[in-house]
C-alpha cells in the first residue's frame, strides 16, 4: 500500500483582505495557523 494524500484533499483558500477580526490582534493567515487545532464557531447576530 502506497501512503499517498487523500485523493479528495483540496486545499483552503486564504482569508480574504479587508474582513474585520474579533478576538485577535490583527488579521490571520492559514500559514498562521497551520499545524494548529482549530474550532469553528459560526454566528451572527442582529
Amino acid at each position: 500500500m502506497t501512503s499517498s494524500r487523500f485523493a479528495g484533499t483540496v486545499r483552503a483558500p486564504d482569508f480574504p483582505s479587508g474582513i474585520e477580526w474579533v478576538n485577535t490582534d490583527g488579521a490571520l493567515s492559514l500559514g498562521d495557523l497551520r499545524g494548529r487545532i482549530v474550532i469553528l464557531d459560526f454566528w451572527t447576530f442582529c
